[in-house]
Parts: C-alpha cells; structure tokens; sequence
C-alpha cells in the first residue's frame, strides 16, 4: 500500500513508519523538515516539506496515496503558557484542516485518514468507564480534542473512510511517558502522583502500532479508543514500574508541588480516565499486551 504519514519523525511516528516500510508497503512523510526526516528513517521511500499550521499539504506528496496517517501535534507536556496552548491547538485543529483541504481537492483520494486524537477528549471522569460513545469532557484538552476530531471528520465529504483514533498513555522506549518516569524511578525517587487514586489509561508501542496496522486492513470509520483492556490506577502504575526495575516506589509527589512545578498541566497529569478499548475488540483486533506488568517486563528486558 502506498501510506502517507505526518509526524512521521515522532516517539510513535518513527517506528510505525519503520514497520509499515518493513511488511512492504511504500511509506511518504510530510515534515517540517524532510530532509532530516529522509536521514532519521532510511526506510522512507520519499519525504516532503510542510508547514502545517500556516498551508495546505503539498498536492505532490499525496498523489497516489491509498491510506493517510496523521500524527501531528505538538507535546502537551511542560508548563500550558498562552504560547504552549496555542501551539498544542494549532498543532493538531490547523493541520488536520490544511491537510483535508488538500485531500478534498485531488482528483484520486485515499480511501483511508487514520487520525490521532487522544483520550483527553473525554476530560476528567472520576471512576466512569468510558467508551466510544460516551460524551466528550469540557476542558481545555477536551476541547481541542472535539475541534480536531471535527476537522478530520470533514474529510468524509470527500468520500475518505475516517478513524479517529483516541490514544493513551503510550509506552515505548525512547521516549512517550515511560521515557520521562525511568529516570528518577531507577534512583528510587519514584511514587504515585498525587492521591494516586486516578486511572491511567495506557497501551503498549507495539500494541498501538498493531492497532493501526489492524484499521487499515479492515478500512474502519469512527472513534478507536487506542488503550489496552486493563487501564490501572496511577499509584498501581506507580508500583508496577517500580517492581519492573527492583526499586521502591514509595514517594508521592503531592498534587500542590505538581501544580506548583507544571502549572495548568498538572490538572492533566492528576486527571482520571477509566478508558476502554470497546471498538478495537469488537473489531477483532487482539492485544499483545493486555496487562501493564507484561508490558513492562517487555521494554524493561530489552
């Protein structure tokens, strides 16, 4: 298959881009910078440039595209100054437009846009479980979330099957949330955050890569929840990393000093999300990773 990708230089851009070029198919990048993103991946069959947030995506790069993934966006970890939440918005809201505009004028068009979203866009929930059809949150996470989802959404008046795909904490090596956690948990310094009471929704690399290799066999339309079947709350992530690396996990960071540190982003990080993957199972598809102490033991054994 011929697959265009944004963010293709990203924590799970690069290996999904690495392991749709090894099972054969001819992979595309859009980038800020193609030519680094031709050096970080050789697997790469062409990269083009694109400034997402300011024009459409180049006519060039999508010609005889069968299937589109779109990654962009811009981190939402450090402190949400106006320019960070700015950006976090721009990132995601301005680049799915600019890039369906560009899918709506071609005279070929993809059959397939699997496009990022992310958990957040059901905001604070507490203990509710949350699926596909349960209602979006109201803050600011949430609200980019629907704007986003929106945007890619246009492209099915151009008769492109869409999948929004909804990810959680994803864990991988090399970067992500784990890359952030390894460091002081390895010392011994690691615990819970905050009460540790809410739930952390997470999903293995891998799993998530096999997630989207699954939608573009199967063409699928709608919202995916991209987590694993068994979210956990934070203090038992907490505990499962540290027995992961033989360490103690016993000092909570309390939520005051989170928010003193990160600021607004804190809100996020002590933010509860039962989320549950009802589409992707319903679908078919089979976790490698379903439970977070294999997970683990996985990428902490390499």
């Amino acid at each position: 298959m011929n697959i265009l990708i944004t963010g293709a230089t990203g924590f799970i851009g690069t290996k999904l881009c690495r392991t749709l070029a090894l099972q054969g198919n001819r992979v595309t990048a859009l980038s800020r910078d193609a030519n680094r993103a031709k050096n970080q991946i050789s697997e790469l069959s062409a990269a083009y440039d694109w400034n997402p947030e300011s024009e459409p995506a180049p006519r060039e790069a999508l010609e005889g595209i069968e299937a589109v993934i779109h990654l962009l966006g811009e981190s939402v970890v450090g402190r949400w100054t106006l320019a960070k939440k700015t950006a976090i918005h721009k990132s995601r809201v301005a680049s799915t437009r600019n890039l369906v505009a560009t899918l709506g004028s071609l005279n070929s068009r993809p059959h397939t846009l699997i496009s990022a979203s992310a958990i957040g866009y059901y905001g604070d929930r507490m203990d509710e479980k949350l699926t596909e059809d349960s209602a979006p949150g109201s803050d600011f996470l949430a609200n980019v979330g629907q704007e986003w989802e929106m945007e890619a959404c246009k492209a099915e008046d151009h008769g492109i099957s869409v999948s929004r795909l909804r990810i959680g904490i994803v864990l991988g090596l090399g970067g992500g949330a784990l890359g952030a956690m390894l460091l002081p948990f390895r010392f011994g310094l690691g615990g819970p955050l905050g009460s540790g009471q809410q739930w952390w929704s997470w999903i293995h690399l891998d799993d998530l890569i096999g997630l989207v290799n699954h939608l573009l066999k199967n063409n699928h339309s709608g919202a995916v929840n991209a987590v694993a079947p068994s979210p956990v709350r934070q203090k038992q992530f907490a505990r499962a990393l540290g027995d992961a690396l033989s360490r103690p996990a016993l000092l909570p960071t309390p939520a005051f000093a989170l928010k003193l540190i990160m600021g607004e982003f804190a809100s996020e990080l002590l933010s509860s999300k039962l989320v549950l993957p009802a589409t992707a199972r319903q679908s078919g598809y089979t976790f490698r990773y379903p439970d977070l102490e294999n997970a683990l033991s996985d990428l902490l054994n390499q």
